[in-house]
C-alpha cells in the first residue's frame, strides 16, 4: 500500500538530510554548477562569430576600426563593414590608417562610396581606447603600434596576432570582406538594393547598399575577381551580397583611370626585369605612389615564361615589396618573409599567390644622425637574395 507524503514533509526530510549531510549537499552544488558553466561554454563555442562579434560592439560606447597601412579596398570595406554593424548597435566608429591611399581603385572606392578616414601618425590619434584591426592581425605603420593590444582581430592573412577579447583570422578565405560579410549573415542582415530605403526592408538588421557594394569590391580586389585565392565561403559572401549591391557604384571603382605613374613603373619593371629561370626580380627605383608597386608585380606575372615576380620600389626612405606566383614550388608569402628576416627595421608575409613587405632603408639614430656605411643597405644584394629565396637556395 502507497502512503501519501505531502510536500511539508518532503522539505522537512530534506532539511534533515542537508544538515546531517553538508559535504554531500556541497559536491552537488558544486557539481551543478560545474555543469550549468560547461554548457554555457558549449553554447558559446557554438555561437556564430558574427552574434559573437555583434554582442562585443554592443557592450562599447565607441570602437577604432584600424586598417592596415595604405589599405587596400578589401581592408576599406572591411573597416566599414564593421562600422556599419557597430552603427546599428548605437556604437560610435571611426575608421582609421597609417600611410596613405594612392592606388587609384583605392582612390575611386574611397570617393564613389563617399568614405570618411582618418589619418594616424602616432598612437595618441587612435579615436578610442578600444581598437578592432581589420584585414591584418598586429598593428605597424605608426608610432607606438607595437604598443596596442587590440580588443578584436578579424583576418585572413596568416600572422600570430590576436584580439584580447575577440579573434577570427581565416587563412583559407580569399578576402577579409567575405569574413564581415558572413557576420551580417549570422545576424540576419538584409542586404538593402540600391533602389530601396532601409525602412523599406522590414528588417532589424540590414547591409546598406553602399556597405554591400564596398565588401563585393574588397572579395574581387583580394581575389582577382574570383579567379585566384577564392574559396567557395568567397563565392558565398558574394552571392549573399549581391542583393544589395549598387552596380554603377561597382563599375565605377572597379574601372577608374589610371595615374600616369602608374603607367611608367609597369613601364620601368618590364624593361628593367633581371631574369632567372621562370623567376623575375626589378628594382624600379623610387616612386611618389607606393601602390604602383603591386600594379607592377600583376603586369609583370603575365609575362610568358614567368612563374614568380618580385617587384621593388622607394618611397620616402622606405623599399616596398610586391610579389607574385603562380608557380606552387613558390609560396610568395613565406618567401617574402624569409627574403627580410636577416634585415632589421623590416617586415613581410602574405598567402602563396601574393605578397609584399617594407624594409626601412634609412634607419635614422637615436640622436638624430645617420648610420654608417657599414650599415647601409645594399639593393644589389638584396635582388640576389630574392632570386636565391625564390630558388629555394635560402
Amino acid at each position: 500500500m502507497r502512503t501519501a507524503v505531502g510536500t511539508g514533509d518532503l522539505y522537512a526530510e530534506a532539511t534533515e538530510f542537508a544538515q546531517t549531510q553538508p559535504e554531500f549537499v556541497v559536491g552537488a552544488a558544486l557539481l551543478f554548477g560545474a555543469v550549468i558553466l560547461f554548457v554555457y561554454a558549449i553554447v558559446r563555442w557554438r555561437r556564430p562569430h558574427g552574434k559573437r562579434f555583434a554582442r562585443l560592439l554592443k557592450e562599447r560606447d565607441e570602437i577604432s576600426i584600424l586598417m592596415h597601412p595604405n589599405p587596400d579596398p578589401d581592408a576599406m570595406s572591411a573597416a566599414t563593414g564593421v562600422a556599419a554593424l557597430a552603427e546599428q548597435f548605437d556604437t560610435d566608429a571611426t575608421i582609421q590608417y597609417a600611410g596613405q591611399i594612392r592606388h587609384q581603385e583605392n582612390r575611386a572606392f574611397q570617393t564613389v562610396l563617399d568614405l570618411d578616414f582618418d589619418v594616424i601618425d602616432h598612437v595618441t590619434d587612435l579615436a578610442a581606447e578600444d581598437v578592432i584591426l581589420v584585414d591584418h592581425n598586429e598593428p605597424r605603420g605608426f608610432t607606438g603600434a607595437d604598443g596596442i593590444l587590440p580588443i578584436a582581430v578579424v583576418d585572413h592573412h596568416p600572422g600570430d596576432g590576436t584580439g584580447e577579447l575577440f579573434t577570427d583570422v581565416r587563412t583559407d578565405y580569399g578576402a577579409c570582406a567575405s569574413i564581415i560579410a558572413e557576420y551580417f549573415q549570422d545576424i540576419g542582415a538584409v542586404p538593402v538594393p540600391a533602389d530601396r530605403h532601409t525602412s523599406e526592408t522590414g528588417a532589424r538588421y540590414t547591409v546598406p547598399s553602399a556597405v554591400a557594394t564596398g565588401l563585393l569590391c574588397g572579395i574581387l580586389a583580394d581575389t582577382n575577381r574570383l579567379t585566384v585565392g577564392a574559396t567557395g565561403a568567397d563565392f558565398s559572401a558574394a552571392s549573399y551580397l549581391y542583393p544589395g549591391v549598387d552596380d554603377d557604384q561597382l563599375d565605377r571603382i572597379t574601372n577608374p583611370a589610371v595615374d600616369a605613374e602608374v603607367l611608367e613603373v609597369k613601364a620601368r619593371a618590364i624593361a628593367g626585369r633581371k631574369i632567372r629561370g621562370s623567376f623575375a626580380v626589378c628594382d624600379v627605383g623610387s616612386v611618389s605612389n607606393a601602390d604602383a608597386i603591386p600594379q607592377a608585380a600583376d603586369e609583370l606575372i603575365r609575362l610568358e615564361g614567368v612563374t614568380a615576380v618580385v617587384i621593388c620600389g622607394e618611397r620616402e626612405g622606405t623599399l616596398h615589396i610586391s610579389g607574385r606566383s603562380r608557380d606552387d614550388r613558390v609560396h610568395m608569402g613565406k618567401a617574402l618573409e624569409t627574403a627580410v628576416e636577416p634585415l632589421p627595421n623590416a617586415g613581410a608575409g602574405g598567402h602563396a599567390r601574393m605578397g609584399g613587405g617594407t624594409i626601412n632603408i634609412q634607419p635614422g639614430l637615436p640622436d638624430g644622425g645617420d648610420t654608417g656605411p657599414e650599415t647601409q643597405f645594399s639593393r644589389d644584394s638584396f635582388t640576389d637574395r630574392l632570386f636565391k629565396v625564390l630558388a629555394g637556395d635560402i
